[in-house]
């Protein structure tokens, strides 16, 4: 074994040290791992062979074919990003010459060659690892997906003269279930999670972790790892695409991967700052991520840092189609992210990203507005949930392009302000943030939730704040769902005597409300047929106003959870709505206020009410 310098030729050195030049473009925890490579390289209680880590990667460049598409028969051409964790897991050696890394823990965008890289790792550890009665296991979070990896391995096998003559499959073509080694006694085949539930006792030389974000909990890794007592030098590999859920195995395994790579047990996505220190000796650590700041909808030059192999297994053109999807189909936006660039989103198929919504919050007073022409949206509740007014109010018009029917045009639309009020009951203040994971009790004590004393939501406070509303703007409409407003809501609205027009806005993706006269009106001044409100074009309307800059949301923290947390769901047509009962945490602030600006756009064209003060009590 001998020490590397910077005149080396080992390639994962070469790789570190390009990286921290700055010559390849990485994301932070990649440039932390590469500057952890080098420092390491200075230390006396690990060493780094490189004719080990050389072996592995002519297993993979002499031995391996690809298959499908492009890459149908080629050999696997190693990419520096693979040089660098081929090189590493195989190349760094304790004083005694058993390998280092016990553990891999590897996040890439999608199509990056993950499982193809997996693959070939394994069948390294079945056939040229020299481990005899070599257990290799390719694990998912359920049986196909175990498979998927363990396919790969298969067809990797078949495009490869040598270990086709090697290994025996069993099960029929298409249908393989075990890979076997019969000359040592050594196999590689696909569990899932229901291994666990066995109570069998698998003993992994290398088990590998497929698609770490979907797996329900670690229990398969668990179990696995617990076998590893039995061999001298196993390994654990995860790969996986960044996830949604904070609760998971893979964040918790990503969270620590960053934290190894910077040595500092402090590091964050968003503050990765590299220390050095040594952390866990057994980890291996590649984690892609933009650095904060990075803009992957309008700079290409970043969508490396997530896409190592971008130019070779993945194409620019692909991902700019990517990412004119997400920008034209917001409800796409965070799945987008998370797959393509790297970005652990607040859930799976979320709405609203913060870096769409931030530029819209902003600092004003309602009261400027006085006087003025209002939208307002009316979310009520069950007996102990949230119940929100949202009211939207027109600024005034900018010149924004648009994509019609395959030709760019410039049209004017109009800007709106937009903020929002909530109630929820008072008694159950505590307990409900428990159960909802939301500081009720800091917004309440912050004025930015009204919380009534009572265990139940009083209508009679809302249809109050109406009658301010009324008072002090013209309220054009108000836009309401049909659940608790006819025996809840109306009836404390008349008895303060509030002279408002109600249009019924359908939530959910089926129906439509009917529309007034204000909106036939606007309709046909439009040249197009009277619509009701419906819930998938008031989504879209609000889409399009935050992110073409044309309306401000008055922060506030009830708004911004609301609006983070809310998830879609669609039909078989496109159409996508806001879906409560899917969502993180509660989202009634943001469907009032699709209510409201879908209610404000559905008046355009329509002339404006006269003015009528109304005179509380």
């Amino acid at each position: 074994m001998t020490r590397t310098s910077s005149s080396t030729t080992d390639r994962a050195t070469l790789y570190a040290e390009a990286v921290v030049r700055g010559e390849i473009v990485a994301g932070p925890h990649v440039r932390n791992a590469c500057r952890r490579h080098l420092d390491d390289l200075r230390r006396k209680d690990v060493v780094f062979d490189p004719a080990s880590a050389a072996k592995a990667l002519r297993f993979f460049e002499e031995k391996l074919r690809l298959s499908e598409g492009q890459f149908e028969g080629r050999a696997f051409k190693s990419q520096p990003a693979q040089d660098f964790i081929i090189g590493s897991l195989f190349g760094w050696k304790k004083l005694d010459g058993r390998r280092r890394f016990r553990r891999a823990y590897i996040e890439q965008g999608k199509g990056n060659g993950k499982s193809p890289l997996a693959g070939g790792i394994g069948l390294y550890g079945l056939t040229a690892d020299g481990e005899a009665g070599a257990e290799i296991y390719s694990a998912g979070a359920t049986k196909d997906q175990a498979g998927i990896l363990f396919r790969d391995a298969v067809k990797m096998v078949d495009k490869s003269p040598d270990l086709d003559k090697r290994l025996k499959r069993s099960g029929g073509p298409g249908k393989e279930y075990n890979l076997a080694y019969l000359a040592k006694g050594s196999f590689f085949r696909p569990v899932s999670r229901e291994t666990k539930k066995t109570g069998s006792g698998p003993r992994p030389h290398f088990a590998l972790v497929d698609e770490v974000h979907e797996h329900a909990d670690g229990g398969i890794i668990e179990i696995l790892e617990r076998g590893f007592k039995f061999r001298r030098q196993p390994l654990l590999l995860m790969i996986t695409n960044s996830g949604s859920d904070r609760n998971s195995i893979c964040w918790a395994e990503h969270e620590h991967a960053v934290r190894v790579a910077a040595g500092n047990i402090d590091a964050k996505d968003d503050d990765a700052h590299y220390l050095g220190e040594v952390l866990d000796d057994n980890t291996f650590s590649y984690v892609c991520a933009l650095d904060p700041g990075d803009d992957p909808l309008n700079d290409p030059s970043c969508w490396i840092k997530a896409n190592p192999l971008l130019g070779v297994t993945i194409t620019e053109e692909y991902l700019a189609g990517v990412v004119a999807q997400a920008k034209a189909m917001p409800s796409k936006l965070n799945g987008i992210l998370r797959l393509h660039f790297c970005q652990w989103t607040d859930a799976d198929t979320a709405w609203m990203t913060r870096a769409a919504l931030e530029p819209a919050i902003a600092d004003f007073e309602p009261e400027e507005h006085h006087g003025k022409p209002v939208w307002i949206g009316c979310d009520l509740s069950q007996n102990r949930d949230i119940t929100a007014l949202a009211v939207v109010v027109k600024t005034g018009e900018i010149e924004v392009t648009a994509e019609r029917n395959g030709q760019t045009q410039t049209v004017r639309k109009p800007t709106y302000d937009a903020w929002i009020e909530a109630w929820t009951p008072g008694d159950t203040l505590d307990a409900r943030s428990l159960r909802d994971k939301a500081p009720y009790r800091q917004w309440a004590d912050a004025e930015h939730i009204h919380a009534p004393k009572g265990e139940s939501i009083r209508y009679d406070h809302v249809a109050q704040a109406l009658a301010e509303y009324a008072h002090d703007f013209k309220v054009e409409c108000v836009a309401y769902d049909r659940y608790a407003f006819r025996r809840g809501f109306e009836p404390e609205c008349a008895a303060l005597g509030i002279s408002v027009e109600f249009v019924e806005h359908p939530q959910g993706g089926t129906k439509k409300g009917r529309p007034n006269e204000a909106m036939t009106e606007a309709a046909k001044a439009a040249g197009r047929d009277p619509e009701g409100l419906w819930m998938p074009g008031s989504v879209r309307e609000l889409e399009d106003a935050i992110l073409e800059g044309r309306i401000r949301l008055k922060k506030n923290p009830v708004l911004i959870s609301a609006m983070m947390s809310a998830v879609t769901d669609d039909d078989r047509w496109g159409n996508y709505w806001l879906a409560k009962e899917r969502a993180v945490n509660k989202i009634d602030a943001a469907v009032a206020l699709c209510m409201a600006i879908g209610a404000a756009n559905s008046y355009e064209g329509a002339k404006p009410k006269e003015f009528q003060m109304f005179v509380l009590g």
